[in-house]
Order: structure tokens, then C-alpha cells, then sequence
């Protein structure tokens, strides 16, 4: 199904004006900056807000909690880090506040009345009355054995990619423990029903895809396309899906059991997302909020997560240090 998805994605790219993320008009980039001043006047407003209250600021305090339990429920169905969450979820606030580094000033959206109109048609119609609902019904009334026999099954099948993809990164540690999992699972846990190899303390690395390698290496996300009940892909994702199908047991797959894949996947996936709604809920552009911060997380998993904190943790010891320098 990724394939044919590709193909579309390659053909409109095609018929698009041959126009690069540095050459986007002028109303582009003024439509993004207008977007993050209103989130960013925002933001001010709700502090201004909570000084005036004739409370001590307790209402404030109330919201960040709830801010905070939201972010910490992304992994509530999901089987990631729980750091590589908490970064995650710390990206999802820079793009709230319209704050963040990695590529979101980059995004190169040449198809944007196009979708738009695919992501009303989902944002108004599909998930509300599809996808949200069969996700939450299939999570909340399968038996838990039964979803997560499911759940460990097809992550079984993405290891050796993921192994490929690490390796590829010159992240030995993960290609080790991907290629450990796959042959553990796969022996002992019944092709993978049986996650053996958490029990036996080598836990599951984030999943690397061939999108993620050459964005590592400095390759472009390249267009992006919102299509219906899919959702968001971009070119550089969709070349990536491809290869990452060419390794066993992915290749193995027809389109119907790839089809199936997806299916279970995407309503895991779905479920995962229900703590975050209240924040799309609020954005003052829900497609530009989403779409910015899809990009983010893919620069984001590019990176491996670790860049943007080091890069932090370097600026503010920079910072020292220059204070340092003038009281001396």
C-alpha cells in the first residue's frame, strides 16, 4: 500500500513548480511567522493571566499539571523509551509555542491547499467517526493478551530493518540489541508473540527506519503530502518505507497482510494519541501544528533524540562561561 502511496506522492511532486524550502514566496513565510507570533501571543496572554488572578496562581499551577500528565501519557499504549518520550513530548511543546530548532522553518509544503482540504476531510470526518472510535474499541475491549501477542508480533517483524537502519547510523549498541531481540523472540517467543527478550533485560530500542538514516546524512524530508485516512508522508519517508519493506520478513508480506500490519498498527498508534488531542484542540492552526510538528519528530528521530539536548547543555555552559569572563 506504501508503494502505491509513493507513487502518488512521486507523480505530484512531478507536476509541482520546481521550487525549493530556501526559494518558498514570501506570503509562506510570513503565513508561518504570523502563526507563531499568535501562539507565542498566546502563551503571554495565559501568563499575564494567572499574575492577575486575586488567587496566589493556583489555577496556572493547575494547568501545567495537566500539561505535564498529558505529555507523560504518550507511551500509555506505546512500547518507546521513556526518555525518548519525554523528549518527544518536549518537542510537541517547542511547536506549541511556536519555539522549536530542528526543521520546522524548513518545511517544504508546495501542495498545501491540497492538504488542507485532506486534512479537514480527516480532522472532520475520518477520525472522528472512524479511526478514533474503532481505536479506542479495539483497545479497550480486546483482551490484553490477545493485543499484546499482536502488538509484539509486528514489532517482531520490524527488528531486522531497525538492525540495519542502526547500524547504518553507527549506533552498534542498538543494531546488537535489535538483531538479539529478533532471534530471541523469534525462537523462543513464538515468532515473536512472546516479547522473551524484555523479560530477559534487553530492552527494545526505538525503531529505526531507512527515512531516518538518510535524514541523518543530511537527505530532505523533501514535499509534504496529507492524504485521506493515511495521514501525513513525506518523500524522504516514503522512499525510506520502501526500502526498509526489501529486508525478511517484510518483503515475505503481500499487500494484504501489509495492509493488516497497518491497520493494527495505526489504531495502537491512534490510541497513543488521545492525551495529546486537548493540545491539537487548542492550536491556533491545527494543520500547521501538525504538520510542523511531524516534521519535527522526523528531524527529531533523524538525530536520535540527543542533539537538541546536547546542544543545550553546551549553549548554557557557554553561557557561564562568558559570565564568568565579564565578572572577572
Amino acid at each position: 500500500m506504501k508503494k502505491h502511496l509513493l507513487a502518488i506522492a512521486i507523480s505530484l511532486t512531478l507536476t509541482a513548480c520546481a521550487q525549493s524550502p530556501e526559494e518558498q514566496t514570501q506570503s509562506d513565510i510570513t503565513n508561518r511567522e504570523q502563526s507563531s507570533i499568535e501562539q507565542n501571543d498566546t502563551v503571554e496572554l495565559d501568563v499575564t493571566g494567572s499574575d492577575t488572578d486575586s488567587g496566589s496562581g493556583t489555577d496556572s499551577g493547575v494547568e501545567t499539571d495537566e500539561v505535564a500528565s498529558e505529555a507523560n501519557g504518550i507511551d500509555e499504549f506505546g512500547d518507546y523509551d521513556q526518555e525518548y518520550d519525554e523528549d518527544l513530548a518536549a518537542v510537541l511543546e517547542e511547536v506549541e509555542q511556536g519555539e522549536g530548532e530542528y526543521g520546522v522553518p524548513g518545511v517544504y509544503d508546495p501542495f498545501e491547499g491540497f492538504n488542507r482540504a485532506m486534512w479537514n476531510l480527516n480532522y472532520d470526518y475520518f477520525d472522528p467517526y472512524l479511526a478514533r472510535p474503532v481505536s479506542l474499541a479495539y483497545v479497550d475491549y480486546t483482551p490484553s493478551f490477545i493485543r499484546t501477542g499482536i502488538k509484539n508480533f509486528l514489532a517482531n517483524l520490524d527488528e531486522p530493518a531497525s538492525m540495519v537502519n542502526s547500524a547504518l547510523m553507527l549506533n552498534g549498541e542498538e543494531a546488537v540489541r535489535h538483531f538479539n531481540r529478533f532471534w530471541i523472540n523469534s525462537t523462543f517467543g513464538v515468532f515473536g508473540l512472546i516479547d522473551i527478550a524484555s523479560a530477559a533485560d534487553i530492552r527494545k530500542p526505538v525503531d529505526k527506519q531507512f527515512g531516518d538514516t538518510m535524514g541523518k546524512y543530511g537527505v530532505a524530508n523533501g514535499p509534504y503530502f496529507m492524504f485521506p485516512v493515511y495521514g501525513p508522508l513525506t518523500l524522504r519517508e516514503g522512499a525510506g518505507d520502501i526500502v526498509d519493506g526489501l529486508y525478511l520478513p517484510l518483503s515475505a508480506l503481500n499487500f494484504w497482510q501489509s495492509f493488516g500490519k497497518w491497520i493494527f498498527e495505526g489504531m495502537e498508534d491512534r490510541a497513543a494519541l488521545v492525551n495529546q488531542e486537548a493540545i491539537l484542540r487548542d492550536s491556533p492552526d491545527s494543520y500547521i501544528f501538525t504538520r510542523d510538528a511531524y516534521i519535527q519528530n522526523k528531524n527529531f528521530r533523524a538525530t536520535g533524540g540527543n542533539i537538541e539536548v546536547l546542544e543545550q547543555e553546551d549553549e548554557a555552559y557557554l553561557d557561564d562561561f562568558l559570565d564568568e569572563i565579564d565578572a572577572e
